[in-house]
């Protein structure tokens, strides 16, 4: 297998988002199998030696609810019943869970290819350690620097998540954006990802990790929350 994805695999998202019903799914599970699932895996077992040898190094687990999320959506609280997302999601984190540590997400959708990093749904002993963070000169000066280097790659933050400041905490211009937030996610957006060919090619390997290391300052800063 080789070490990144094929034209096929976006092929595939795109006639899943067109017949994201399981009839379709099953009749097409040998495509899955062999467009989505097992490039992925082998793309992740690529990565690995380069994703541990960073500062912290990001844990890259060659399986599905490792580094590869699974295709099935929860739709229990959903208004949408898609049962699959037709997007092929990879993590390479640093902590105890994927899901709720920091680390890098690459996202292939039919269209193109996304990246970012960050930590959804701060817990509130996790809020107020961010908060005082942004609060703290020192601190404050190495997010701003790492957010700039985020951005270098077409990662940005979406809008705060709140109105107004939090009680008991003062601020202005970029300082009262970070602390109107809940949740800390750099991202693509708004256009920004980029083309498919950027991973269907000998050369993705070295795109992921250029994006990697872009991300690296901001990973670093958030695993102190």
């Amino acid at each position: 297998m080789t070490a990144h994805f094929t034209p096929d695999t976006f092929a595939y998202l795109a006639d899943l988002t067109a017949s994201n019903d399981r009839a379709w799914f099953e009749s097409h599970r040998d495509r899955y199998e062999a467009v989505w699932r097992a490039p992925a895996l082998a793309f992740i077992e690529a990565l690995a030696p380069a994703m541990g040898a960073l500062d912290p190094p990001l844990k890259a687990e060659a399986r599905l609810n490792g580094s590869l999320r699974r295709i099935n959506r929860d739709v229990r609280f959903s208004k949408d019943k898609s049962p699959y997302n037709p997007i092929l999601h990879l993590i390479f984190w640093t902590g105890g869970h994927p899901n709720r540590s920091p680390g890098f997400h690459l996202v292939l959708s039919p269209d193109g290819v996304g990246c970012g990093t960050g930590i959804y749904g701060l817990s509130p002993e996790q809020l107020r350690q961010y908060r005082d963070m942004v609060g703290d000169p020192v601190e404050q000066k190495a997010l701003f620097a790492a957010l700039d280097t985020a951005e270098s790659v077409g990662c940005t933050l979406g809008p705060p998540d709140l109105a107004r400041l939090p009680k008991g905490y003062v601020g202005e211009g970029r300082v009262a954006d970070l602390l109107r937030r809940k949740s800390l996610v750099a991202r693509t957006r708004d256009g920004g990802d980029a083309a498919p060919e950027v991973l269907t090619g000998p050369g993705a390997p070295d795109w992921v990790m250029s994006r990697v290391e872009a991300l690296m300052p901001l990973i670093r800063w958030t695993t102190l929350i």
